[in-house]
């Protein structure tokens, strides 16, 4: 018997409290309060976040590439599904298809199987025996405090607070040269401070 896929959405990204260099990605189940938080590396968050915040490279990332190669090999990802957690790490797998045939399971590793539904603009989906074991569950306000009161968080503050002088032109213009020198991290803060004038 088919195990029943339980739907999950992206609430976020913060800075892990637990791993320097890396992020907590925060998955949360569409029906209910049980949040999946995901340690990643800082590449596959800044490949999240970008698409996430709909932000254009100067030039492809890995998986903008991929999207590509299967768009142009009309490839499709239909879903991910996080199918398995074993000594504290998540495993997932890419559901593809070419039209008229059957559908192929990828194995991967979860980040990257994100980084690819943000782009495929595909449902990721876990198991209700992972979000038993691993979920925890938060509240609205718990999610967007998750990284308040760490330094990577408090440094970003302080410079986005630097960003306070600038006009929003010179806001975009930095935002475009740091995308140039695919500075990704400044591109997001300046991003973020874009956002907060509106």
């Amino acid at each position: 018997m088919e195990k029943s896929k339980i739907k999950l959405e992206i609430l976020g990204l913060s800075y892990s409290q637990t791993q320097t260099g890396a992020y907590a990605l925060v998955l949360g189940e569409s029906s209910g309060k049980r949040r999946l938080p995901i340690i990643i590396g800082n590449f596959e968050a800044q490949a999240i976040a970008i698409e996430l915040e709909h932000m254009k490279p100067s030039r492809p990332l890995t998986h903008d590439i991929f999207k590509t190669f299967a768009d142009t090999f009309e490839i499709q990802i239909s879903e991910v599904i996080v199918y398995n957690l074993l000594e504290g790490i998540f495993f997932a797998k890419l559901i593809c298809q070419k039209p008229g045939e059957d559908p192929i399971e990828i194995d991967t590793r979860t980040s990257d199987a994100i980084a690819l539904a943000v782009r495929f603009k595909c449902p990721i989906y876990t198991y209700e025996f992972i979000l038993s074991s691993a979920g925890i569950i938060l509240d609205d306000d718990e999610i967007e405090s998750l990284g308040e009161d760490l330094p990577v968080e408090e440094e970003a503050s302080e410079s986005s607070s630097a960003y306070g002088n600038m006009t929003k032109e010179e806001l975009e213009s930095e935002l475009s040269q740091a995308i140039a020198n695919e500075d990704y991290e400044k591109a997001s803060e300046l991003h973020d401070e874009i956002e907060r004038r509106k």
